[in-house]
């Protein structure tokens, strides 16, 4: 049917991201969220996003005025959705919250609307069993942030068609990222091999193996990786952890029990860059 309009719902690090990369390959998009002061919040760090872009000589002025230009904010979710052929989700990991998004999808949307889910590990056979069409609805898994990681996760629910899934493949090319499929299992690809990997870091410390310097300073020399365990959890936060650690202990068992060492400094409220302190220490 081909993807004109685009709309993001919950306008954080993760949907204003997604917006900005959907306008910046030229389609139009309306960004939602619960009130006005968070949209607004999510428009500066937009702006803020393309001033860096034109810093570094990627964006020019007039670039930054166009890709404005196609987004809308509202409050609105019914207006937000009205004429949108793909509808992402980017709101909190909170399943009751989901439901509640995708039963409003449901009614809002046209009936070939494609509602996609930003989830990183809730099911997304789950989340369409909400809606009428089950068929219409697909993972679409952007990671964080979403202008710069190349990669979206796309995940198959039980029911969703070949069409869809055709058609977000060719959506996730047009605005610029590559694509890997898998079948809907809980932690998908990526945060299962993701929690696996973070768990055993965890452990090392711990168990006063080793400290998260040299383990991060490990990980990013000898296996090339961009940021260690420990920062990239700490960009990420502490606090969405301990559930994802849950649900996968759930379906997979102790392998993925969170440790003490992680609970610990969640419930003492050390969650990352964002409280000024996680596994490293930050200037607020």
């Amino acid at each position: 049917m081909g993807i004109g309009k685009v709309a993001v719902i919950g306008s954080g690090i993760m949907g204003h991201g997604i917006s900005q990369v959907v306008a910046t390959a030229g389609i139009n998009v309306a960004l939602n969220d619960i009130s006005d002061q968070v949209l607004e919040k999510a428009k500066s760090h937009i702006a803020a996003s393309l001033d860096r872009g034109i810093q570094r000589g990627k964006l020019t002025e007039e670039d930054k005025k166009s890709i404005l230009g196609r987004i809308s904010y509202t409050t609105d979710i019914a207006q937000a959705v009205k004429d949108a052929d793909l509808v992402v989700e980017a709101a909190p990991e909170n399943l009751e919250l989901k439901h509640s998004i995708f039963r409003k999808l449901d009614q809002y949307c046209k009936p070939e609307a494609i509602l996609a889910s930003n989830t990183s590990q809730y099911s997304i056979t789950e989340l369409a069993s909400v809606v009428a069409n089950p068929s219409r609805v697909i993972g679409m898994h952007w990671f964080n942030p979403p202008v710069a990681m190349k990669l979206i996760e796309i995940i198959r629910g039980l029911e969703t068609s070949d069409a869809v899934l055709n058609e977000i493949e060719t959506f996730s090319a047009a605005v610029g990222k590559e694509t890997v499929v898998c079948k809907d299992s809980q932690g998908f690809i990526s945060t299962r091999v993701l929690v696996a990997m973070r768990l055993e870091c965890y452990r090392l410390v711990e168990e006063g193996i080793a400290t998260p310097e040299d383990i991060d300073k490990t990980l990013r020399l000898a296996f090339g990786h961009p940021m260690g365990q420990f920062e990239l959890a700490d960009f990420s936060g502490l606090d969405i952890e301990p559930a994802a650690c849950e649900a996968l202990t759930k379906t997979f068992g102790d392998r993925f029990r969170a440790p003490q060492i992680l609970l610990h400094r969640v419930k003492a409220g050390k969650l990352g860059r964002k409280s000024g302190e996680g596994w490293y220490k930050y200037d607020k």
